[in-house]
Formats: C-alpha cells, structure tokens, sequence
C-alpha cells in the first residue's frame, strides 16, 4: 500500500486564484481528482505530479511531500519544533 501524498495544491491555488477546472483543463486531468488531490483521497502519479508543479512554476517539493508540511505561519514567524 502506498503513503498518503501531502499537499499543498489547495492552497497555492487559491492564492492564485486558479480554479480545479482551469488547473485540470492545463495539466490534463479530470477536475474531480484535482479535487481528490486536494483532499488527500488520491496521490497523484508521478507525471502529474510534475505537471502541476509546471504550472504554479514550483518545485515539485513546494506542493507535495511524504511528510506533513509545517503550517506556513510556523515557517515564516520562525516557531522553532
């Protein structure tokens, strides 16, 4: 069984401003599994993975990881774990 996938897609999304439907039409993929993405119920293969962080123009490791991603008020206000 594989490892549930984190992600932040939904936030970086939002931010900017790009909805499900606009991301999937551009990476090609079904709206509904950028949704399942999202929600945590569908790790993304590795080519949409990539494809994704094509479009935010990231690195793939900025929106998904095996680990859980620090919230980001931790990461910029310095709270040290």
């Amino acid at each position: 069984m594989s490892e549930q996938v984190h992600n932040r897609l939904a936030m970086v999304r939002a931010e900017r401003k790009v909805s499900r439907q606009s991301l999937a039409e551009a990476v090609g993929a079904h709206y509904q599994t950028i949704g399942y993405i999202e929600r945590g119920q569908y790790n993304p293969s590795l080519d949409l993975a990539l494809k994704i962080a094509k479009f935010f123009a990231l690195p793939v490791e900025a929106l998904f990881s095996l680990e859980p991603f620090r919230p980001l008020t931790d990461q910029v206000y310095g709270r040290n774990e």
